[in-house]
This record gives C-alpha cells, sequence and structure tokens, in this order.
C-alpha cells in the first residue's frame, strides 16, 4: 500500500504517518479516509451554500414585509426582486403573484412548486453526510471483527508454541479501525445535524415570510388595489398535502 500511496506523499497530500496508518489498518482505513475527504468537501460546500442563502436575507426580507403590511406594494417588491436567494426570492415570486392575481389556488400552487424547488436545493448533499456518519462506524467494526479473526488464524497456526504478543499486536491492530471510524463519524453526525437544523430554520423563515405575505394586505388586481380575503394556506403546507395525496 505505501508503494502507491507515494505519489500522494511527494505531493504533500499525505504524510508518512499516515501512509504508516493505512498499511496498518488495511483497506477499511483507506475507505475510511476516502468517506472523511467526502464529508470535508460536502461540509465545506453546503457551510458556504447556507451562508450566501442566509447573508442578510433576514433583515430585507424583513424590511419588505414591513413596507408590504403598510401597504407600500409595489416598493415592498422592488426591494427584493433582483436578490436571488431562497427566501428573499420566494417572498419577491409571493409578492409578484398576489399583485397580478391575488390570493389564488394557482397562485399557491405555483409558490408551492417554487418552493419545494428551493427546498430540494437547501437540503441536497446532508443525506450522504449522514450516509457517511452512519456507515463509518460500522466499517470501523467490521475492520476489527476482521483483524481479530486474522488474529486468532495465527494463534491457531501457531499452535503450542504461542506467543502473547501476537494476540495483544493484532488486538490493537484491529481496534485501529474502530477508532478511526469513530474519529470519522463523530465530527460528521455534529456538523450534520448543524446544517440540518441551519437548513430547518431556513424553511421556517421561507414558511413565516410566506404567511405573513398572504396575511398582508392582499392586492387582488393589476390596478393595485388592495383589498382583504380570507388568509390563503401556506404554500409549503399546500405542497405537503399533495405529495399526501399522490402517495
Amino acid at each position: 500500500m505505501s508503494e502507491w500511496l507515494s505519489p500522494l506523499v511527494e505531493m504533500g497530500v499525505l504524510t508518512p504517518g499516515l501512509v504508516e496508518l493505512l498499511g496498518i489498518g488495511g483497506p477499511v482505513v483507506a475507505i475510511l479516509l476516502v468517506f472523511s475527504m467526502v464529508a470535508v468537501t460536502l461540509i465545506i460546500g453546503k457551510s458556504l451554500q447556507l451562508f450566501l442563502a442566509t447573508w442578510q436575507s433576514k433583515t430585507k426580507v424583513s424590511d419588505s414585509l414591513s413596507l408590504w403590511r403598510d401597504g407600500q406594494v409595489r416598493d415592498a417588491h422592488s426591494l427584493l426582486m433582483t436578490c436571488q436567494q431562497p427566501v428573499p426570492a420566494l417572498v419577491a415570486s409571493a409578492m409578484a403573484s398576489v399583485m397580478r392575481h391575488g390570493d389564488s389556488p394557482l397562485v399557491r400552487e405555483e409558490l408551492a412548486r417554487q418552493a419545494s424547488r428551493h427546498l430540494a436545493s437547501l437540503k441536497s448533499y446532508l443525506k450522504p453526510l449522514e450516509v457517511i456518519a452512519t456507515l463509518s462506524p460500522l466499517l470501523g467494526l467490521l475492520g476489527t471483527v476482521m483483524g481479530m479473526i486474522l488474529a486468532f488464524q495465527q494463534m491457531e497456526a501457531a499452535g503450542n508454541q504461542v506467543d502473547p504478543s501476537v494476540l495483544s499486536g493484532g488486538i490493537w491492530q484491529a481496534l485501529l479501525t474502530t477508532a478511526a471510524g469513530l474519529i470519522v463519524a463523530i465530527p460528521v453526525v455534529m456538523l450534520h445535524s448543524y446544517l440540518e437544523r441551519k437548513t430547518d430554520r431556513l424553511v421556517d423563515e421561507m414558511e413565516d415570510a410566506l404567511t405573513a405575505v398572504f396575511t398582508g394586505p392582499l392586492v387582488g388586481n393589476t390596478s393595485g388595489a388592495v383589498n382583504v380575503s380570507e388568509p390563503a394556506a401556506n404554500p409549503l403546507n399546500a405542497s405537503d398535502e399533495r405529495r399526501g395525496h399522490a402517495a
């Protein structure tokens, strides 16, 4: 294993100590190393995505909804019209739809479709992180079991000349994979929970902002006349109900 890892050592990707660890741990530790690299990449990507999605978006949406409640509907829409972040973009789309068509089932269906698209993007790549967090300790345990089997085979082959150092050496090498699996799994579980909670908060903000749009002064036609109709169901809930009927 050390030979084919030599280029990575020369490139500075791996240290000699890590290569030695891979030699002792075998393919299980190599797989865990790949898992850790994938997890780090996904965590950095998701963190950057959520940071860009939330950067000052709450302030923009709050200012826009204040104008919306005051009846300055066109100014409220203009404030968010150029935003590409999920919540401001969805709120701007909701305001534009309500101003153009009022509160109608078609408007809610269209907003539910847009909300589902944003939610799919926000929750993307969280599942692979969850899979890595679940599989890593199991792989480590598998490596330990395989190592223990190998150690006992060596003891059996030694017959009456059993050297206790053979067993102890096999055990610590076998336990090394369990430790490696836990080292990968524990931070991934913590960061996955953090990213999932951050995504859920963003979804809550999206739901709250859409509710505020539909319970504010509703514009019933393109002339900008303001009227108040019965509060609309939240498009996110409408999406859930639609998926429930489909199931």
